[in-house]
């Protein structure tokens, strides 16, 4: 069944396009008295609109995300030759530690894990604040000036605030009450990552979800800070808009429609649902890898994260590839910048520096061209020094991008129930008008 709304709102008369629009707004996005209420992030809240009880309800039957085995299978093979040619290497590098001993990557990377949302800044950053003042990171300064601890690493003036420095004093707070050090939960869970986990994530008011707390205890095994210890398989593939993107464009994991817009996705059960299925999929390739080559493959699902999520996700699963055309003789050209102000054909040829005008930009696996990426020595560096010789995305016999059947399928995203521009301020009732998301 298929409904014109663009024709019903050009065609019928202004009085029943004003009255379509009315009830289509207060059904998606007006509440009203006794209209029930929900659970979420353990606090109860009357339901955003009819809508928000529907989708509650239903989101799961409407999406019907499934694990794609075939996928995941050929995914694993694409793993296990990278394994084989290349080793560990390209599945454990994961960022500069700047020479900080196992101690002081822990405390950095434990302090600032749950703070990895809305405007983060990356562990260079840290590292940089902490070796010019290590007492920062002090476990009694942050439980008693969390504040001070926040705006010394320029986080206050980021969003939610005050959720960042709760997470911070409850972060110092289970360590002081312990007696410990971030780098002694380790041992102090007697080198059991699954117990870490139940205890990082079962704390109220700490900030660490799973995903945040596999994210954490990840760096942990692949920067040798701890070693291998017990149940480190469990930890799964971090999910973000990286590394589901490319489960949804490799197949591993697909839907019955294609995602909808988090403006529909009232309190986020579409891109929670995704982030769980997410770790499931990349958890399922690696458990068809271990079947088929038990003996050549990485010890756990979260050490393919790296090669996802950085590489695949950022660099090649990434619209870079510029198409130009000369101004003068509509030479047209692809190129790996979009800084390029020059036609290439013309000063190739001729030597002389014709101005050109990017026009598009595209996924460079769709187009043999696309390889010329690579240029970017940038990009050079980066893919070159994890998977030297390769020329193209590891992914492309998986996702077939040249052919017609391959869709540019896009992650979730999500909007904050709580917070200045989330969802309980959007709130209004139903025959009040206005309201709404903010910028």
């Amino acid at each position: 069944m298929k409904y014109n709304f663009k024709e019903m709102l050009t065609t019928s008369k202004i009085d029943e396009q004003r009255q379509f629009l009315s009830e289509l707004n207060a059904f998606l996005y007006t509440t009203h008295e006794n209209i029930g209420h929900t659970t979420a992030i353990g606090i109860n809240f009357d339901y955003f609109s009819e809508f928000h009880k529907y989708w509650e309800k239903n989101h799961k039957k409407i999406l019907n995300p499934q694990i794609n085995d075939e996928k995941c299978l050929q995914v694993a093979e694409v793993f296990h030759n990278i394994y084989k040619e290349h080793g560990d290497n390209p599945f454990t590098e994961l960022y500069d530690t700047f020479n900080l001993s196992p101690h002081e990557i822990c405390m950095i990377r434990f302090f600032t894990a749950n703070q990895d949302f809305r405007g983060s800044r990356d562990f260079k950053t840290y590292a940089e604040i902490y070796t010019d003042d290590p007492s920062l990171f002090d476990t009694e300064f942050i439980l008693t000036k969390p504040e001070k601890f926040l705006s010394s690493l320029g986080l206050s003036g980021l969003s939610q605030t005050d959720k960042r420095a709760k997470y911070a004093q409850y972060a110092a707070k289970i360590l002081n009450n312990n007696g410990i050090e971030p780098y002694d939960l380790f041992a102090f869970y007697d080198q059991d990552y699954l117990k870490i986990r139940q205890k990082l994530t079962s704390t109220q008011g700490l900030g660490y979800g799973k995903k945040k707390t596999d994210m954490f205890l990840r760096d942990m095994r692949q920067l040798n800070v701890w070693s291998k210890g017990k149940n480190y398989e469990i930890i799964d593939v971090a999910s973000d808009i990286n590394t589901i993107k490319v489960a949804l464009r490799t197949g591993i994991l697909k839907t019955d429609i294609v995602l909808l817009s988090s403006f529909l996705d009232i309190f986020c059960y579409q891109y929670e649902l995704m982030d769980e299925m997410n770790a499931k999929a990349w958890r399922r390739v690696w458990e068809l890898w271990k079947e088929k080559y038990p003996n050549e493959i990485v010890e756990g699902p979260s050490l393919m994260d790296y090669l996802v999520y950085k590489l695949i996700g950022k660099e090649f699963c990434k619209e870079r590839l510029y198409f130009y055309e000369c101004s003068e003789k509509k030479h047209r050209f692809t190129w790996h910048s979009g800084r390029n102000k020059t036609c290439q054909i013309c000063y190739k040829e001729e030597k002389v520096k014709i101005p050109a005008v990017a026009i598009n930009k595209d996924l460079p696996c769709k187009y043999p061209s696309g390889k010329i990426i690579l240029k970017s020595n940038r990009l050079k560096e980066i893919i070159g020094k994890t998977l030297p010789g390769i020329e193209e995305c590891p992914f492309v016999e998986v996702c077939n991008p040249r052919s017609q059947s391959f869709r540019k399928l896009n992650p979730p995203k999500s909007i904050s129930i709580l917070g200045r521009t989330g969802w309980e301020t959007a709130r209004i009732n139903k025959g009040e008008g206005g309201g709404g998301l903010m910028a």
